[in-house]
């Protein structure tokens, strides 16, 4: 019977967990070693690395910004390498190279660091940047059609000086004067709202008020942003320096829910055109879009860093404890399992050299121990087998020996003339001879039963023709021994099989009844169907078997008598031929007995084998 392993004695289970022991430990001592060491490393060089980053994408906007294109570019690309030390590339955005401080040092990263696009500015880059980035991401610093020649400068700055004048005379409010990129001044004051104050009101209008440049620019943005509006069959609007924009005739509504509907519809399309015509109006005034590469001088990408000697020599030092921690367990644990499967291949040389007692030691309920009871379970069948081929042989020798050896000295006795070569003689002869020839052919069935090569040729059978057929063929044989040979049917059970090998099996147990049946004895021949399956009995009142002899009574030239007497007849292989001869038909066979009470020998066949 087959035992299952526990889980928990599982060699497979063992196995798992030692690695996941192993490999825990050995994560969780490079994480301890990894954070310690280098957790302040990588926090400096993240935040000089995003420093860096952002200062060399501002410097580029802010060039793009005030540049209709990148001719020049070097002029301020080179020296900002050198200041962050880095290797910092310009391409088009087809790859074409714009500049590039360090083109010696081998191609690119294969991943861009930034697009360099003054209309669409990457806010997250630009965290220091001068001037507020809009929602339309346009960079303050492209002033574009809106840049003051010197003239209207002065005049701007005139009326500036003037409000701060007032401002700090009358309301003593601290003002300081702002250049914007485009050259307009503006005026700050710190802790102070002045949106809703009248105070100086005068002077900051007139700061206020467009110049002609400043009105020609707004003119064209405004025809641009409305052009854009009417393609949507919008209203027009009028546009003011700061971008804010307010509707030319107030639309009708007929609801508060409608007006609140259209207004943030109307809204987010007049965003929309606007920010469209800023850079369309922008365009000519600023350098194309660009994709920048930034890496260290050799090439590589900005994001490795070196860690101190000391570091170095800890994680040198926590991965060799490691590795000698893990190679011990490893050795240890190939010890342990390594030895028993010595111990098995020993034994298996030892039986390989004819030692038919080779046995090996078991411990343990796991996979190993399962295959040592294995082992030793192969062996002890090897030795049994071995045990019964050599009596095998035996019992052909002996039952062959005693016919040959009658039947050469009655011919040596007639040949020197010692016995007459009569009728007797010859009767005798040929009775040594054919139970010689019944020998053989038991022998050769038994062969091709066990090797399978025995042919069977089904058909339907019915019981009662058959059984009444090998009840006629002994009914010789049991009236001379005084024995009645009965059959007993309560219907004509049929069964799918080989007539031959069928009369064959139920003629071998009679015959073996009969003969083991005493005078005044009875064998009775039954059969049945029930279940899907038909039942053959033969049962006899004859001196039975006992207990201990029931094991091996369908074995090959096995008698209950201890002399092998011969005086009963038989070869010795019926009941073994019995059995394959049932086993072929996919059926059992079983015997029930008694000593003194008789024996029931029981055929199981099924109806349809498969």
């Amino acid at each position: 019977m087959r035992r299952k392993v526990p889980l928990h004695r599982s060699l497979l289970l063992r196995l798992l967990a030692l690695a996941v022991l192993i490999a825990v430990g050995s994560i969780a001592a490079t994480a301890w070693l990894a954070v310690r060491t280098t957790t302040g490393a990588i926090r400096q060089e993240q935040g000089q690395a995003l420093a860096d980053d952002a200062r060399i994408y501002d410097t580029l906007i802010g060039y793009a910004a005030t540049h209709p294109s990148w001719d020049g570019v070097d002029t301020a690309l080179r020296p900002l390498a050198e200041q962050v030390g880095r290797r910092i590339t310009l391409t088009t955005e087809s790859g074409t190279p714009l500049a590039d401080s360090a083109p010696q040092a081998g191609p690119l990263p294969t991943r861009p660091s930034a697009t360099i696009d003054a209309l669409a500015v990457d806010t997250a880059l630009t965290p220091g940047s001068p001037g507020v980035v809009d929602a339309a991401r346009i960079d303050p610093r492209a002033a574009g059609p809106y840049l003051l020649p010197p003239d209207e400068r002065r005049t701007l700055l005139d009326r500036a000086d003037q409000a701060v004048l007032c401002l700090r005379v009358r309301p003593r409010i601290a003002a300081v004067v702002r250049e914007e990129p485009t050259g307009r001044p503006r005026i700050e004051t710190p802790g102070a709202d002045l949106s809703d104050n009248p105070v100086c009101a005068g002077p900051r209008a007139d700061l206020a008020t467009p110049t002609a440049t400043e009105r020609k620019g707004l003119a064209q943005l405004n025809a641009l942003v409305n052009t854009c509006l009417a393609r949507r069959k919008l209203a027009p609007v009028s546009v003011d320096l700061d971008w804010t924009w307010k509707t030319q005739p107030a639309p009708t509504r007929s609801s508060r829910a409608d007006v609140t509907e259209a207004d943030q519809d109307h809204s987010q399309a007049v965003n929309a055109c606007l920010g469209t015509s800023r850079r369309e109006q922008l365009l000519p005034y600023v350098a194309p879009a660009a994709t920048l590469f930034v890496s260290d001088p050799g090439g590589r990408p900005t994001t490795t860093f070196d860690l101190s000697r000391t570091n170095q020599a800890r994680i040198v030092a926590v991965a060799g404890l490691v590795l000698l921690v893990t190679v011990g367990v490893t050795v240890l644990a190939g010890v342990r399992l390594t030895r028993p499967l010595h111990a098995l291949t020993g034994a298996a040389q030892r039986m390989r050299d004819g030692d038919g007692a080779a046995r090996v030691r078991v411990t343990g309920r796991d996979e190993i121990a399962r295959l040592a009871e294995a082992f030793n379970d192969m062996s002890e069948r090897r030795e049994r087998l071995e045990q019964l081929r050599r009596a095998m042989v035996s019992d052909i020798a002996h039952e062959l020996r005693t016919p040959v050896t009658t039947i050469r000295g009655w011919l040596e006795a007639a040949e020197d003339g010692v016995a007459p070569l009569d009728r007797r003689l010859v009767s005798s002869l040929l009775e040594e001879a054919t139970l010689l020839q019944h020998v053989i052919a038991d022998l050769q069935d038994l062969a091709e039963a066990e090797a399978g090569a025995l042919r069977l040729h089904p058909e339907t059978v019915y019981l009662a023709d058959l059984l009444g057929q090998v009840a006629e063929a002994y009914r010789v044989q049991a009236d001379l021994a005084g024995v009645t040979l009965s059959v007993l049917l309560d219907a004509d059970p049929q069964v799918y099989a080989d007539p031959v090998r069928l009369r064959q099996v139920v003629g071998n147990l009679v015959g073996n009844a009969v003969r083991h049946t005493p005078a005044g004895g009875r064998v009775t021949i039954s059969a049945g169907a029930a279940g899907g399956k038909v039942t053959i009995a033969v049962a006899d009142t004859g001196s039975g078997i006992s207990a201990e002899h029931l094991p091996r009574v369908f074995d090959r030239f096995w008698r209950a008598e201890k002399s092998r007497s011969r005086q009963t007849g038989g070869s010795g292989l019926g009941l073994a031929i019995v059995r394959k001869l049932v086993e072929a038909h996919q059926g059992t066979v079983q015997v029930e007995s008694k000593p003194t009470k008789g024996s029931t020998f029981t055929v199981h066949l099924p109806t349809h084998p498969r």
